[in-house]
């Protein structure tokens, strides 16, 4: 468990600085440190992937590195997280949040195969007022 513990706080530490960078203008340091703390992230869930006893820490770890493939346009290993972290036995609430990370990677795409075109950025932006 300490090795999981040592990816993951290290994950979170590059996710931090990403954000710092973000915040500083420099998108490009950004992009790239969220995609060393995705790669963490992974390493973490995976040391874990098949320990169905250790929830919720396992889902957690699933839904992070998820949340940090989608940031890093890497949706199919987003969709490979959600899935892995499901087929345990996900808390509820955790369970309701990587269903959301799902539809939230698959909804546009879905909409565009309907023949439906609505820009989710425009529409989120009438949510939020």
């Amino acid at each position: 468990m300490n090795q999981i513990q040592t990816l993951h706080q290290k994950a979170m530490d590059l996710a931090e600085a990403a954000a710092v960078a973000r915040l500083r203008g420099t998108p490009e340091q950004a992009a790239q440190l969220t995609r060393q703390a995705f790669e963490k992230e992974t390493q973490a869930a995976a040391l874990i992937a098949n320990s169905l006893d250790a929830e919720p820490t396992r889902s957690v770890l699933h839904r992070s590195a998820a949340s940090l493939a989608i940031e890093c346009g890497e949706l199919q290993a987003a969709e490979r997280l959600i899935a892995t972290a499901l087929s345990g036995n996900s808390p509820l609430e955790i369970a309701e949040e990587l269903k959301d990370l799902f539809i939230q990677i698959n909804l546009s795409q879905y909409l565009k195969r309907q023949g439906i075109h609505i820009d989710l950025d425009r529409l989120q932006g009438l949510v939020n007022q």
